[in-house]
């Protein structure tokens, strides 16, 4: 008889009267990798915060046994102190503190109400050490990477004697190399009879290193797989009901004249004014066309995009911008919207929406004079509007006045690419348009960015996934140290390629 750590039976979750999770039944083997797939929306996140105590044991129903024992968690430090730890996918570090005081936050090592530093410290060189991360304890937050600071909330894990461990889109904002240790970490604590949930779209990564597989499907359980030779296109036609055959659509290009076109543009860092992050860059997109930014995390592409996006990031900027063959200015970001220039930020949640508003309030937001008369709001026609976007996008809600705060990625990211087609721009960068969504709902979004192509608007793609970027792009250009350092077409495009491009250190390399 198998040996589970965890059984979740017949888990309902409602949320204002539309069910989430409907039935769900989840066992997880003591000691195994197991891993959550199902689309945005499916019912994987809420599910761990039911496991997690984030949603009360009286605010769902159905029964959760932990170590054979029945299990009703009133919030977050119940569940801790059984020994089960749950890393979102935003990270909840406080960059002001520093790595130390972040992993002993509310569990700090005190006598008699004095905080211990040389005991804090020397736990969280342990700890560190764990999980094989070489920083110094007393460094802020802030001054780490991203995937530096994914290690320091699982070291703020073990610092809870964690026995089950679940990782929501653990990967999601880390490149190649830090997701191959990242990956490998767990597998070390696999190894050491620690349990892992991992939450991820990324499906080879699930495919290396998961034992099992359960699949959700608009909020209940289809199936949970063996992973023993499982194909990436096996557990897509569980999660989507149906064969996935191709993940990008098809392309049948009609590319026009050059329309786009930046010349030696350069930015300075916004604090160090003296640091170049973009240095000469020159840059073009034809009409129809889709062009493709492919780097590592850190090459200036960001920069780049924001920069061009009314200043919105960088010093001491120079260089020029051409809109169908015209020089034209884009020093704010009103004047770059009025020139037709949108931008999709990497970060949806912190840039590209409001929280605290509704649908409808976002997907109009860069776009109230389209909406108003005599600068008066007309609130019938903004609802009409948006319920037009939500339609074309395919956003699963049930309103256009629920809060965006409550939708899944996916649906968040349809809301953003609404707000912004709503200013009807003629060039759009699209900075990981992805990142964190399922396969379906990534072929629905490359859909809309093949059909914004198609009606003759210039396209760039800024993405840390090359398979997306070959998939999609007509060209692609490589950034490397804020410079360009090659350029290839579609055809002559290939990982291994474009991994030279983008390693390379001087400008011309192609």
């Amino acid at each position: 008889m198998a040996d589970y750590i965890l059984e979740m039976k017949q888990i309902v979750k409602e949320f204002s009267g539309v069910r989430a999770l409907n039935d769900v039944n989840l066992q997880i083997k003591r000691g195994e990798v197991h891993a959550l797939c199902g689309e945005n929306g499916a019912g994987k996140s809420t599910l761990m915060n039911v496991l997690s105590g984030l949603y009360a044991y009286d605010q769902y129903q159905g029964q959760i046994r932990y170590n054979g024992e029945v299990c009703q968690f009133k919030d977050i430090r119940d569940s801790e102190a059984k020994g089960i730890v749950i890393i979102h996918q935003e990270l909840a570090l406080s960059p002001y503190l520093s790595v130390k005081e972040n992993i002993f936050l509310g569990n700090e090592q005190a006598t008699r109400g004095v905080i211990d530093w040389n005991l804090t410290e020397k736990k969280t060189e342990n700890l560190l050490k764990t999980v094989g991360l070489k920083v110094n304890p007393n460094l802020l937050v802030s001054q780490i990477g991203v995937g530096q600071q994914q290690l320091v909330e699982i070291a703020k894990a073990f610092s809870k004697s964690v026995q089950l461990l679940i990782l929501d889109e653990p990967t999601a904002a880390l490149n190649e190399e830090e997701s191959a240790n990242l990956l490998g970490l767990i597998e070390e604590f696999k190894r050491q009879g620690i349990t892992s949930i991992i939450i991820s779209h990324k499906l080879n990564e699930i495919v290396s290193v998961a034992d099992r597989i359960t699949i959700l499907r608009d909020g209940q359980t289809i199936e949970t797989l063996e992973n023993k030779g499982l194909s990436e296109e096996r557990i897509i036609r569980g999660m989507v009901g149906r064969e996935l055959t191709n993940r990008y659509p098809e392309r049948f290009p009609a590319i026009g004249e050059t329309y786009f076109e930046v010349k030696d543009w350069t930015v300075h860092h916004p604090i160090d004014h003296s640091r170049l992050v973009n240095s000469q860059i020159n840059f073009s997109i034809r009409r129809g066309e889709i062009v493709g930014i492919a780097g590592l995390m850190g090459a200036g592409r960001t920069e780049f995009a924001m920069s061009l996006f009314g200043h919105s990031y960088g010093s001491n900027i120079s260089g020029q911008v051409f809109k169908a063959g015209q020089e034209i200015s884009v020093k704010d970001v009103p004047q770059a919207i009025e020139n037709g220039l949108a931008y999709v930020s990497e970060d949806r949640k912190a840039l590209g929406l409001n929280l605290l508003m509704d649908i409808r309030e976002n997907t109009t937001l860069a776009s109230l004079s389209k909406i108003s008369q005599n600068g008066v709001l007309d609130k019938e026609k903004e609802v009409t509007v948006a319920e037009e976007y939500r339609k074309r996008m395919r956003t699963k809600t049930n309103s256009v006045f629920q809060n965006v705060g409550s939708l899944s990625g996916g649906n968040q990211q349809k809301v953003v690419l609404a707000k912004w087609l709503m200013t009807e721009p003629d060039i759009l960068f699209l900075d990981e348009p992805t990142r964190g969504i399922d396969v379906g709902a990534k072929y629905e979004i490359y859909t809309i960015i093949e059909e914004m192509a198609a009606a003759g608007k210039a396209v760039c793609i800024i993405s840390s996934e090359l398979p997306e970027i070959i998939g999609m792009c007509d060209r692609i250009y490589a950034m490397n140290e804020g410079q360009m350092t090659g350029e290839v077409l579609r055809a002559d495009a290939n990982q291994e390629t474009l991994m030279s491009m983008m390693t390379a250190e001087k400008e011309g390399a192609k």
